[in-house]
């Protein structure tokens, strides 16, 4: 394919957002679509993938991966279709999973694409359940939190698409589950579909009473995609021994000036660990939680939820309403459309 067959659209970073990031953060690049070379591979992009981590990107802060620079294609994970390959293990019309950012068209280099059935699950779930929001829940209850059977697991932002798979795990292991969520259609649905065993509306009035009744028996492992006031209300009823995942911080990412943290001196007393994960610094969790869980997703054992925007062009407001908690599951990006 040359580029005189058509253009590539692409967002770029326009300039570090103060807070809240806006549409006009961004802009749209337009320019031929590229020629694969030696061992690269053309796809065009289907679904794109919007997750918290991206605001840290386009910060300026480097914290555990280099941000984008100002005029950069904007990072972001996605689900393509192979157009053009110079490497003998893709063929036109493949379906691949790789970080290839906010635009139509990509050329990457073969190994850092995977190739995925397009006819086992629906597209998105490679991107949610079985992506990297799946791994992150995976590695995080796998390697630190660990729950045991009739413990109290604690997870934040527990309708998001780390969080619902975080408190499915735990389940699975034999624990007792309890989600922190924003509203009560969101607390609903972490009850009744992921089968929790309680869930706390964060903005109902008394978060920490509220959350006191839900662990009578205090709380043995906390999953953390939230902090702020969740954090604050959970760390208090800590058990001895207790597990803290720490995953995200979303009620902090569009702040200017970090927030004073809570006072950690309870942390000795009790034994607590806590410990942050990046899910990249184990790659092969990503083949051996696809493995796993492709069977659960399949047959309805694994739940999901996602909200869709149409339009490259509507992935800046998505990653708004993200920080916002204004999604329900995975937030993702149709940029076009799926193969027959």
């Amino acid at each position: 394919m040359s580029g005189s067959q058509g253009l590539r659209r692409s967002l770029v970073l326009r300039r570090r957002p103060a807070g809240e990031p806006r549409a006009d953060d961004f802009a749209l690049v337009e320019e031929p679509i590229p020629v694969p070379g030696e061992g690269e591979v053309l796809t065009r992009t289907i679904l794109l993938s919007i997750d918290p981590y991206m605001r840290g990107r386009i910060s300026g802060r480097v914290v555990y991966a280099e941000p984008v620079a100002i005029g950069g294609v904007m990072t972001g994970e996605t689900v393509g279709e192979v157009l053009a390959s110079n490497d003998p293990g893709f063929v036109p019309g493949d379906i691949v999973v790789g970080s290839r950012g906010w635009q139509t068209h990509s050329v990457s280099p073969g190994p850092a694409l995977t190739k995925v059935d397009r006819h086992a699950v629906p597209l998105g779930t490679y991107l949610g359940v079985l992506g990297m929001p799946g791994t992150t829940a995976y590695s995080g209850m796998k390697d630190i939190g660990q729950p045991q059977p009739g413990e109290t697991v604690v997870v934040s932002a527990a309708s998001g698409a780390v969080g619902s798979v975080a408190g499915q795990i735990a389940r699975r292991a034999g624990a007792r589950v309890v989600g922190v969520a924003g509203g009560p259609d969101k607390c609903l649905w972490v009850q009744e579909t992921l089968g929790f065993a309680d869930c706390v509306d964060h903005r109902s009035g008394n978060l920490r009473g509220a959350l006191q009744e839900a662990c009578p028996n205090g709380i043995d492992v906390y999953f953390e995609n939230v902090g702020g006031a969740v954090q604050e209300a959970v760390f208090g009823l800590l058990n001895a021994h207790a597990r803290v995942v720490m995953s995200g911080m979303i009620a902090q990412y569009n702040a200017t000036d970090l927030p004073p943290g809570p006072n950690l001196g309870f942390v000795v007393g009790k034994r607590v660990r806590i410990e942050g994960m990046i899910v990249t610094d184990k790659p092969e969790r990503f083949a051996e939680w696809r493995a796993l869980a492709t069977p659960w997703v399949r047959d309805g054992l694994l739940r999901h939820r996602e909200t869709v925007l149409d339009g490259l062009e509507s992935a800046p407001e998505a990653l708004r309403q993200v920080l916002r908690g204004g999604n329900f599951g995975k937030m993702l990006v149709r940029v076009g459309k799926e193969p027959a």
